[in-house]
């Protein structure tokens, strides 16, 4: 599989080995060591791999400018800075991905594939999703409620996507983590949390108010979520816990 990798990278020793492993498994790479070339070069790329510590922007910064200029581009965070906030703070942003330094180079093609496979099955058919007044478009890519669009980021896309596949059934992390993101993930499923943050406060934006239409992602505490139509009295905060 090949594609079209963005390298934002200061660290030149880092930079070689990366464009270099990465053009010897057939990707297209562009090297750039600043914030703003980075910017400036993404528009025509699959995939961008970030570091965070960049000499003239603050790396959170450019991943947010990313996301807003290039909302279906995969963005994989490949930093040195490990703490759980930092890896919150990057998700948030509009990464996808967060990889912590240093890290194998086998693990990072494959997240790499998986991501862009990902993204290429994504675009064949599929039935339109109905849960309430959640409609999920997975052919189109669209979701909306009640006939208000909802703007989501990729991986946001299609982790709704995969709930409302099987509404009213308790999906493990690890399901979620294997068929959203990858069956091989390693380390934290932090970026789970994050995405299903994000999924319940852009539903709640859009959501009319103490309606029953609209479904709530549910926590399952020590397992997993589940996507199921609330109440009415839940609707005001767009979420629901079970046994918190």
């Amino acid at each position: 599989m090949a594609g079209r990798i963005l390298l934002v990278e200061d660290d030149p020793t880092i930079g070689e080995v990366l464009t270099s492993s990465l053009r010897s498994h057939a990707f297209e790479v562009r090297w750039e060591r600043t914030g703003a070339a980075g910017l400036a070069a993404a528009a025509a790329v699959d995939l961008v791999l970030l570091d965070l510590g960049l000499p003239d922007l603050d790396g959170v910064e450019v991943c947010r400018q990313l996301r807003r200029g290039q909302p279906g581009c995969v963005i994989v965070v490949l930093t040195a800075r490990s703490a759980e906030m930092d890896v919150v703070v990057g998700l948030e942003a509009g990464a996808d991905d967060y990889l912590v330094k240093p890290v194998r180079l086998a693990e990072l093609h494959a997240r790499i594939r998986a991501h862009l496979r990902r993204n290429e099955g994504a675009a064949g058919p599929a039935p339109v999703r109905a849960v309430g007044d959640l409609v999920v478009d997975v052919t189109r890519r669209r979701a909306g409620v009640g006939g208000r669009e909802l703007r989501l980021r990729a991986k946001e896309f299609d982790l709704l996507a995969r709930l409302a596949a099987e509404p009213d059934v308790a999906l493990s992390r690890e399901t979620l983590m294997s068929d959203v993101w990858d069956e091989h993930w390693f380390g934290s499923t932090k970026t789970l949390d994050v995405h299903v943050a994000a999924l319940r406060r852009k539903i709640g934006e859009v959501a009319p108010p103490a309606s029953a239409r609209v479904p709530a992602i549910v926590t399952l505490r020590g397992y997993g979520y589940r996507l199921e139509l609330g109440e009415p009295a839940d609707r005001p905060s767009g979420r629901r816990a079970a046994g918190g």
